[in-house]
């Protein structure tokens, strides 16, 4: 199968299981011909991911939210001319775990910002860059949180900066993408992650199916 090379990003506050759905749908594209990039952020590129630990461990007042935009936007900055402009003029289909929404959500709504303010930055850093299509997973603030604190757990070395955050963080997070959904309807998709893993999987192949019109 011949398609053009697509951008999707996937979001969702801590534990929505996006990692998991994002290697799912690889493993489906590829069955259908397609060659896929995975990456994430913060990180995708040598020097972003450098930046990924500074941000994602520690204690939680570890950085102020105007340190983590701009932290966060050098990371992205070259994270797109490094590894997602060159898979995108190869052809391949770039699936990212996480993108600039996760920046308006968490540091401009939830860490106080100003979502404005966060994407002043991003249009210096990087411009107009957007993807395809924007697959937000949903899930409620305890659920989540207990799933990732749980997949923490079980590792050694400690990524968990932003699930330590208190609870009304991770609900102004999660109204965020709401808001971001409902603002950019013809990019965004919600789905109901407290779903089994393969329902929610069919649902994302559902709208892939529809809005990239895949056979």
């Amino acid at each position: 199968m011949t398609q053009a090379a697509r951008f999707i990003t996937f979001e969702g506050g801590e534990g929505a299981g996006k990692s998991t759905q994002i290697r799912l749908l690889a493993s489906w594209l590829e069955s259908h011909g397609i060659e896929v990039l995975l990456t994430r952020e913060p990180g995708g590129s040598p020097s972003a991911e450098l930046i990924r630990g500074l941000l994602l461990k520690g204690d939680v007042d570890k950085w102020l939210p105007i340190s983590e935009a701009l932290l966060l936007a050098a990371a992205r900055a070259d994270h797109i001319e490094r590894t997602i402009k060159p898979a995108l003029a190869a052809g391949k289909w770039v699936l990212c775990d996480r993108f600039y929404d996760s920046s308006i959500a968490y540091q401009g709504a939830a860490g106080g910002l100003g979502i404005q303010r966060v994407r002043d930055i991003q249009q210096i850093a990087f411009g107009n860059m957007r993807p395809d299509l924007t697959v937000i997973l949903d899930l409620s603030i305890e659920k989540g949180l207990a799933r990732a604190l749980s997949r923490e757990g079980a590792k050694s070395d400690m990524e968990d900066r932003f699930e330590r955050m208190d609870k009304s963080f991770h609900e102004t997070l999660r109204q965020a993408f709401l808001d971001i959904a409902a603002e950019e309807p013809e990019r965004c998709c919600v789905i109901d992650a407290d779903n089994t893993i393969e329902h929610i999987q069919h649902s994302i192949r559902s709208i892939l199916e529809k809005r990239c019109k895949l056979a």
